[in-house]
């Protein structure tokens, strides 16, 4: 993850410890990143209706959910011609092919764009 990623993150989690230190004998903790006040995950309908409330905020008139937002992210990393192993272990993904499986059809894409760039540098030759 880049800089402004892990700072976010490490504010996040400096701001979750020290409410847990507050309510240490209550606090289950289980290691999640986003939880609730007392430590248990937030549930995938929560985080949805942020973002929801979010794109209206942002006056954004498209239907997103945190897994389409997974897809988008691997979609652009397969644009910029990230390696699949790379995104295969990004995703957490147990082996590539469940990778290659999912985004077949977007790789298959960039291929044919790799093939046309490497046909333009032949001919540029």
């Amino acid at each position: 993850m880049d800089t402004d990623v892990m700072n976010g993150l490490n504010q996040h989690k400096k701001a979750q410890n020290k409410f847990r230190m507050a309510v240490r004998d209550e606090y289950i903790d289980k290691d999640f990143i986003i939880a609730k006040s007392l430590g248990y995950p937030e549930i995938a309908k929560t985080v949805e209706n942020h973002i929801k409330r979010i794109i209206k905020l942002a006056k954004i008139d498209r239907h997103l959910t945190p897994h389409l937002l997974r897809h988008t992210h691997t979609s652009l990393l397969i644009e910029v011609e990230v390696g699949m192993k790379e995104i295969q272990q990004r995703l957490g993904h147990t082996d590539i092919e469940t990778t290659m499986n999912i985004y077949a059809q977007i790789t298959a894409d960039t291929e044919e764009k790799a093939s046309q760039k490497f046909s333009e540098l032949m001919r540029s030759l």
